[in-house]
């Protein structure tokens, strides 16, 4: 089975090739590695690569998917992009791209401010929402000028991806 996994904002390509006890094979973007892998403990594992050995702690994130891996010398944050997740994020990108009435929730969050009310005039690029999500603020704007049909969130919620937060008309 083949991942994309985003560590620090890079994307690799990464396919299990093999395993065999602790001996793995893994590609990653085209290149094969031989290591040994052996579980220490919950979550804690100690990599030999090239007679060199690396132990590494993974700690679960907020969802099952994503991961703080530390090396005791460095900390990375690691997300895993399955086919479900690449499936799920081009869906939500094309009902943004194709709906310019609709400021849809991209994850789970919570709304740190709305900045409009229903019935309101709005002008292109002005902020609506602002959304807090894994530790950092997104700001929502308004794709096109209009006038808001609908908010269905308030400050202080917590939204689930894919909801709708505004309508605009």
């Amino acid at each position: 089975m083949s991942y994309e996994i985003k560590v620090n904002g890079r994307i690799a390509n990464v396919m299990l090739v093999s395993k065999n006890e602790n001996s793995v094979i893994v590609n990653i973007d085209g290149k094969e590695y031989n290591v040994d892998v052996a579980k220490l403990g919950k979550g804690n594992y100690s990599i030999l690569h090239e007679n060199r050995s690396y132990n590494m702690e993974l700690i679960q994130g907020e969802n099952v998917r994503t991961y703080e891996i530390n090396s005791f010398k460095n900390l990375f944050k690691a997300e895993i992009i399955d086919s479900e997740t690449k499936y799920l994020r081009n869906r939500q990108k094309s009902l943004q791209e194709e709906d310019e009435n609709v400021i849809v929730a991209p994850i789970p969050g919570k709304v740190a401010n709305v900045l409009i009310k229903t019935g309101e005039k709005v002008k292109k690029g002005q902020p609506l929402v602002i959304l807090s999500a894994m530790k950092m603020e997104s700001e929502f704007k308004a794709k096109k000028d209009g006038k808001v049909k609908e908010v269905n969130v308030n400050a202080g919620q917590n939204v689930e991806a894919k909801q709708v937060m505004v309508v605009i008309e």
